[in-house]
């Protein structure tokens, strides 16, 4: 296990070098300019580059740029917010993306799951249909048209909740976006959880131990519920990514000050740095969560351990 862990960071450092190494030449053939005032003289964009070191060679720019972000410089904001660290930036707006990710991830999947056991355990009746229908519905609605209905409804009618995020009500600024995050995650577990669980049940070796006479809610706990948490990790671990690195829709919508709406504005601005930054955020933070996902394989399922020489 020691050394497919270590393998496993290794692929990671090779993984983040190579996303970076792509993005910065990408950035670099692509059209317009971090400095794209129209006031500025030639001259005046010349300095500019020189100062950020952007008119040397590609390769030299590359090197410079990994040795800073070895020790935790992502370098600064070039239009954005002029000279900010990106780290700054970074923390600063992932803050509220945590918050609202964390919530919608929560809510999503413990609603998800009982939804799920719900559906098992009634296979066939009306509320396994029920169940079902808004697990489709969850998943065949797209995040920003739940947002839209919950907005029209519970902001515009009945004003129980603020239409865009207000940053001296954190908390029910959050509620909105977070039922609206929520919703695919949700479905997704639902779905999975009820399909597993109808499977271990119609399996033999559960019928086995069901003649055997032991109790029903022993052979769920035991059997049931601890295999079906293997599919609800695997779905729940990308869905998490993304709900707190947090959606781009979704905090536009709701006029979130989070990392996503931060990634549209430096793309939309030429803000390389930022670009870059928040990219390699993105990336350590699903490498990360996948590592601790293939390790919680092992301790869920001993089956699943993986031999040393692997």
């Amino acid at each position: 296990m020691k050394k497919y862990v270590l393998k496993r960071i290794l692929i990671a450092i090779v993984t983040l070098f190579l996303i970076t190494l792509i993005l910065f030449m990408m950035e670099k053939v692509m059209p317009g300019s971090p400095f794209n005032d129209e006031k500025m003289t030639h001259a005046q964009v010349a300095a500019l580059y020189h100062k950020y070191g952007l008119d040397g060679p590609v390769w030299l720019q590359f090197v410079n740029y990994l040795k800073n972000m070895l020790t935790g410089d992502f370098g600064v904001s070039y239009s954005i917010q002029v000279n900010t660290p990106v780290t700054t930036m970074i923390l600063q707006h992932f803050t509220v993306s945590l918050q609202i990710g964390l919530q919608a991830t929560a809510l999503g999947a413990v609603t998800g799951f009982l939804m799920g056991v719900v559906a098992a355990l009634k296979q066939n009746t009306i509320w396994d249909n029920l169940m079902t229908g808004v697990s489709v519905l969850g998943i065949s609605l797209p995040n920003f048209v739940v947002a839209l209905i919950i907005s029209l409804l519970f902001s515009y009618k009945l004003m129980f909740f603020p239409s865009t995020y207000q940053p001296n009500q954190p908390f029910l600024s959050s509620i909105l976006p977070t039922v609206a995050l929520s919703t695919f995650t949700m479905a997704s577990i639902e779905k999975y959880v009820r399909n597993d669980m109808v499977e271990i049940m119609n399996s033999d070796y559960y019928r086995l131990a069901d003649s055997k006479g032991i109790k029903k809610y022993q052979l769920i706990g035991h059997h049931v519920l601890r295999n079906t948490l293997i599919s609800v990790i695997t779905v729940l671990a990308p869905l998490m990514i993304d709900l707190i690195a947090g959606s781009m829709v979704i905090e536009k919508a709701f006029a979130i000050p989070g990392l996503g709406t931060l990634y549209i504005s430096a793309i939309q601005a030429n803000d390389y740095n930022v670009v870059l930054g928040i990219t390699f955020f993105y990336a350590l933070l699903f490498i990360g969560i996948m590592l601790v996902v293939d390790i919680l394989y092992g301790l869920i399922d001993p089956r699943i351990r993986l031999d040393e020489g692997e």
